[in-house]
Order: structure tokens, then C-alpha cells, then sequence
């Protein structure tokens, strides 16, 4: 019972999306092919998604994280303007590197406590993790869980999705920095005129850190030249960080370091969107969408894709909607993820990164008032969607 207790709603999320799932395969509202295919393709999803979460999980823990916080900020020098570049390109690599979660999971409260430590204002930090964690999350496959399955269709290496999908990213980043700045990091919003940079941040074990530093560096690497599938390479590099936390630090291993709330809920949204599709939702969105491989299909899509995401959720949106984008419209379908990677800032549920973010952002106290969020984040949406989107039509 006090187990039960201690859930937290997102767990209940997870719990009650896999339920309901499997009700619907029992009930035979989901035909067990259908199912059958869904469970075949997200294997090697789960097995990437929990162990690049557990790698990341104990880097946070060497304070690799931490000791690059306090970089940047000792590389602003007291300026909110260096600062604000350098905050932007750290929350941007970090997703686009170890994904949209590990931004809204550990570099969320990373920075948060910078902000207090060194009186940097909270929410401007707060809002560039919570935005680039979606609006970043667009260049390589391990950048969010959606460009893997993109990828996997559109037969794109990390090396060919990073030359597709680069201008579509630095647009996307670009209309973000634009938003960041107009509605939180300019003078008359942040509050101040300067801060005062910390010291350097010591690791109390500097070998965790080194090494978790240079895996992670490997992983980035083996991702980027080796061919390799990305589940492999993360599993390798997590496992080389768990062996030497368990000769340094065997305390910090524990099962809660596996994120079972994401292995749990993945499968559910998985079949509760199997299930919808074979009920109707499939119709809708071809219709939506429609078939046109063109400039104006590729806009279609990535609207629908951002509008629907704000409205439900960008994963289950995603998986329909490219069942209803034609198998030779690869351009189409790589609109069709800008609109669910870059669109869900909007709503609360949008992505399950903002959801973490909020739960993260609550435990620390900090607190962004809900219709500021939803008004500037559809600012963010609409623009963001619409560069990008064009950046992809001309660089086809």
C-alpha cells in the first residue's frame, strides 16, 4: 500500500496507458498482427531508450553535468548575453546528444541550481532547458524517439540525418534563441543587469568524472562514424559506467536509475495507437495530411503533426501520422517530425520532456505560470514549425 502511495501521476500515466493497451489487444479491438509488429519494432527502441537513460542518469551523478553548468557559466563573466549563448548551445547539445529527457530530466535541475547558487534568475533557465529539449531534438536519430523511428523508415544513418536535418535545426534553434530572448532573457524580464560567476566546480570523485566524460565523448563518436545500431553503442557505454560505479560508488546503483516509468509507458502508447489506427484514426489523418510530396504536403504535415502533439501527445501523434504519410514521401514524413519534435511546446502534455520538466521544475520550487507557458510557447510553435519547415523545403 505504501508503495501504491508514493506513485507519481506520470507512473499512473504509464500504468494506465500499458492497461489499457493490453485491454484492447484481449478485447480484440487491436488485431495481434498489428500488436505483434508494434512489440518486433520498439525492442531495440526500449533497449537504446533505458540504457542511454542510465548512462546519463550516472554521468549526472560523476557531476560531469555540473562541472560543465559551472563552465558556462564562468565563461559568461558576469554577462547575460554570453551567458544566454552559451546556456543555449549547452541545453541544445545535450539533447541533440543524449535526448529531449535527458535535457528535462537531469540538465533541468543542473541548472536551476546554478541559477540559485550564483543569482542567475530561475524561469529564464527553466524555459531554455524546457524549450530546446523539444525544439533541439530534430538532428540525429538519438536526439528523441521519434526521429528512430523516422530514421528506421526512411532508411537515414546518423550521419545522412544530420545532412538532412540540419538546416531544419539551426532554424528551429534560431527562432527559439528570438523567442528566449523577447520573453525571458532580455533586461526587463530576467531582472538583472549582471551576475557573478562561480568558482570551478570540483567533482568529488575525479575519476567517475573523467571517465564517464570520456565515455560519453566514445558514445558520441561510435554514434556518429562507427555503423553500429545506436541500442548497441549505448549499451556498451553504459555498461562501462556502471562497472566502474560499481568499483567507486556501488551505492549509487540502485533499480530506480532504469526508467521504467518510459519502458513502461512506451509499449502502451504503442498499442493504444495501433488500436486507434485500426479504428478510424488512420482515415483521419490521411486526410489531414493528405498525399502531396511537395512544398505545400510538407507544410500540411508538419502542422497537423505540431497541432495534434499540443492536443494529445507528440509520440502517438507521430506513430500515426506516419502511417498515413505515403512510403515514398520522405520528405513529407521528416516535415511531419518537425511539427511532433518541434511543435509540442504549447501544452503541458505535449511531450512527455515537458511533462518531466514540470515535475522537475516543481520539486525545486520554481514555478512558470501556465498561461504565460501556453501563450509564448504557441509564439514558439508557430514560428518554429514554419522555419523549419521551410528550411527543409529548400534544402531537399
Amino acid at each position: 500500500m505504501r508503495a501504491i502511495q508514493r506513485l507519481h501521476p506520470l507512473d499512473w500515466l504509464a500504468g494506465g496507458l500499458l492497461a489499457c493497451g493490453l485491454l484492447c489487444l484481449a478485447t480484440g479491438l487491436l488485431p495481434t498482427e498489428s500488436a505483434g509488429q508494434a512489440m518486433i519494432r520498439i525492442g531495440p527502441l526500449l533497449a537504446f531508450l533505458g540504457t542511454v537513460i542510465v548512462l546519463a542518469e550516472l554521468t549526472s551523478e560523476a557531476e560531469v553535468f555540473d562541472v560543465v553548468a559551472s563552465g558556462v557559466a564562468r565563461a559568461g563573466r558576469g554577462g547575460y548575453g554570453r551567458l544566454f549563448v552559451l546556456c543555449v548551445a549547452f541545453a541544445s547539445v545535450t539533447t541533440i546528444t543524449l535526448n529531449l529527457d535527458t535535457t528535462a530530466v537531469l540538465l533541468t535541475p543542473v541548472m536551476l541550481a546554478l541559477a540559485s547558487r550564483v543569482g542567475i534568475a530561475t524561469v529564464p533557465l527553466a524555459m531554455t532547458t524546457v524549450w530546446l529539449a523539444n525544439t533541439a531534438s530534430v538532428l540525429l536519430p538519438v536526439s528523441n524517439l521519434t526521429n528512430l523511428l523516422a530514421a528506421n523508415r526512411v532508411a537515414l544513418r546518423p550521419t545522412e540525418m544530420a545532412a538532412t536535418m540540419w538546416a531544419p535545426q539551426l532554424a528551429a534553434i534560431a527562432v527559439t534563441m528570438g523567442c528566449l530572448w523577447v520573453f525571458f532573457w532580455r533586461r526587463g524580464r530576467r531582472g538583472a543587469e549582471s551576475y557573478t560567476p562561480p568558482a570551478p566546480h570540483r567533482p568529488g570523485d575525479p575519476v567517475l568524472f573523467r571517465v564517464c566524460a570520456v565515455v560519453c565523448a566514445g558514445f558520441l563518436i561510435a554514434m556518429l562514424v562507427a555503423d553500429v545500431p545506436l541500442w548497441s553503442a549505448s549499451a556498451v557505454a553504459a555498461a562501462v559506467v556502471v562497472v566502474v560505479f560499481a568499483v567507486r560508488r556501488p551505492a549509487s546503483l540502485r533499480l530506480s536509475l532504469v526508467p521504467w516509468r518510459l519502458l513502461v509507458m512506451v509499449p502502451g502508447l504503442f498499442l493504444v495507437v495501433e488500436t486507434v489506427n485500426a479504428n478510424g484514426l488512420h482515415e483521419l489523418l490521411t486526410s489531414a495530411i493528405g498525399g502531396d510530396g511537395g512544398a505545400l504536403g510538407m507544410f500540411r504535415a508538419s502542422a497537423v503533426g505540431a497541432g495534434l502533439s499540443n492536443v494529445l501527445n507528440n509520440l502517438p501523434v507521430y506513430l500515426a501520422g506516419e502511417s498515413a504519410v505515403p512510403l515514398g514521401n520522405h520528405q513529407q514524413l521528416l516535415a511531419l517530425l518537425i511539427g511532433t519534435n518541434v511543435g509540442p511546446v504549447v501544452t503541458p502534455w505535449a511531450s512527455l520532456a515537458t511533462l518531466l520538466w514540470f515535475e522537475r521544475c516543481h520539486a525545486q520550487g520554481v514555478r512558470v505560470p501556465l498561461r504565460s507557458f501556453m501563450a509564448t510557447g504557441a509564439v514558439l510553435a508557430t514560428g518554429a514549425v514554419a522555419a523549419s519547415t521551410a528550411a527543409l523545403v529548400a534544402t531537399r
